[in-house]
């Protein structure tokens, strides 16, 4: 059997197939191959008819398949199963194979994954893929991490067949795909997408409730509205298919919008993102939030009940329904800034913690086209990196400085209005206090500390010392002089 393929796909649900698909349209020979052997022949007779794509029966006959070094791409489900391949896949290839995983993967596992598969003496890969069953057909955003040595060695696959957008600066059309870290890298890049895209959701379905409950208009008024601000600073794939999901009537004429059940699921990217966020201090309220509003919506039969306790206040807003409108999109483009500064914030953070080397601005434009959160706004973020490399927080970059100062007092208008009716917005508001948070100069944690102190002897500094000296104070007179020992920032 003659190697003749440039890559294996194992796993033939839609990602796996639309991804083979694609690799095809772009010239390279790909092995299908999925662990239910008939799902071969069908996607062969399918599919794949009148392509060059082969069909494997065993990992053996996919192996021999391959040209060295052998690429092997699982699209399985995350979790024990891709640990279950890969041991089954040592037996069949040999030193200088790539491993690659492009699941929704946990990027611990993929840190263990890449150390245990190079002392084996073959490269790993875990790679995010984001965009869906569209994008993996017809160009996703790519995010690989894993053993630098292989990135050469799929790079031309996988620029091939990602995503392509004009780079703002310098005109160029660029593939939204680009080698992001070392080991877990890729997937954790990926996790906090998906994290963000939590937050955009939210964002949007937030100004969603403002529109219906507080301004009363319909989901074709609303449509219209999201159609306007999708040719504007918010334009964006979630805007737009907010747009047309407004604007989809159901068999019977009506909004089909208004008959789906107000319960939110979640597959646990998001909740993965706020528990790294707590491991590394990183407060991503937003990105909170917004996991934590899907688990609310989960209570259903709960908030029927309450709502029969607890009769919401007149939702209806006073005033000029189009300065209401103007408001919100203010409200809603400064929110947006704030959570994209709080997940690059956190990137930052994990490359500090775990040794890698990301290039955010790189990151911002691996997101520019074919994942769910694509936006014109990405561009502007890249050249916030691109001006500024070492850039601690996108909210002093010139540009969303200005922006978020122009947009405070609609933001600050639509929050405190949506409180004083009923309407809850748990997005808008802690992006708001996160941003009044890290714009004080003086925050009441001084009190906490000398709290702390007071029942735990767990000392703090002081304003008139420098930095790192600590005291503790005996403040019933009974503590005597012993201390905790110093806190931790």
């Amino acid at each position: 059997m003659e190697p003749k393929a440039d890559i294996a796909v194992i796993g033939l649900a839609v990602m796996g197939q639309n991804l083979i698909l694609n690799m095809n349209d772009h010239g390279f020979t790909v092995v299908a191959y999925n662990r239910t052997t008939s799902k071969v022949d069908e996607f062969l007779a399918n599919e794949a008819k009148g392509t060059r794509v082969l069909g494997a029966h065993s990992l053996q006959e996919m192996a021999a398949l391959l040209k060295k070094p052998r690429r092997v791409m699982l699209m399985v489900k995350a979790g024990p199963p891709v640990d279950e391949f890969i041991e089954q896949l040592l037996g069949v290839l040999e030193p200088g194979d790539i491993i690659i995983d492009g699941g929704n993967s946990n990027f611990e596992d993929t840190i263990r994954r890449t150390r245990y598969v190079e002392s084996k003496g073959l490269l790993y890969i875990g790679t995010g893929v984001s965009g869906g069953e569209e994008g993996a057909r017809h160009g996703p955003s790519i995010m690989p991490g894993g053993s630098p040595a292989a990135w050469p060695h799929v790079k031309p696959i996988f620029q091939a067949i990602a995503a392509k957008v004009t780079d703002p600066t310098t005109g160029k059309t660029e593939p939204c795909c680009d080698w992001v870290g070392e080991n877990g890298a890729g997937h954790y890049v990926k996790m906090v997408h998906n994290g963000i895209e939590y937050g955009d959701m939210q964002l949007i379905a937030e100004a969603y409730h403002m529109m219906k409950d507080g301004l009363g208009m319909s989901p074709d008024e609303m449509s219209r509205v999201f159609g306007e601000w999708n040719e504007a600073e918010l334009k964006s794939y979630l805007i737009e298919i907010t747009r047309d999901i407004l604007a989809f009537k159901d068999e019977d004429g009506q909004p089909l919008v208004d008959k789906i059940l107000d319960t939110a699921g979640q597959k646990g990217t998001g909740k993965w993102t706020v528990m790294s966020s707590a491991e590394l201090g990183i407060p991503v309220t937003l990105i909170a939030e917004a996991v934590y509003a899907r688990c609310v919506s989960a209570f259903k039969d709960q908030r029927l009940q309450a709502a029969k306790v607890f009769p919401p206040p007149n939702p209806r807003f006073e005033g000029d329904r189009a300065q209401w409108l103007q408001d919100l999109r203010r409200a809603l483009y400064a929110s947006k800034i704030v959570s994209y500064a709080q997940g690059f914030m956190l990137m930052r953070a994990a490359a500090q913690q775990y040794g890698w080397h990301l290039n955010y601005g790189s990151i911002a434009l691996l997101w520019r086209g074919g994942c769910i959160i694509r936006s014109v706004f990405l561009g502007e973020i890249k050249k916030a990196f691109d001006n500024n490399p070492n850039l601690e927080n996108l909210l002093l970059d010139p540009f969303f400085a200005n922006a978020v100062r122009e947009a405070v007092p609609s933001w600050r208008r639509v929050v405190a209005t949506a409180a004083l009716h009923g309407i809850p917005v748990p997005a808008f508001s802690t992006a708001l206090a996160f941003f009044d948070g890290i714009r004080s100069e003086r925050l009441p944690a001084n009190l906490i500390q000398a709290q702390r102190d007071y029942f735990g002897a767990h000392t703090y500094e002081r304003v008139d010392r420098p930095r790192g000296q600590f005291f503790h104070t005996n403040w019933t007179g009974h503590g005597g002089r012993v201390a905790s020992g110093s806190y931790t920032v």
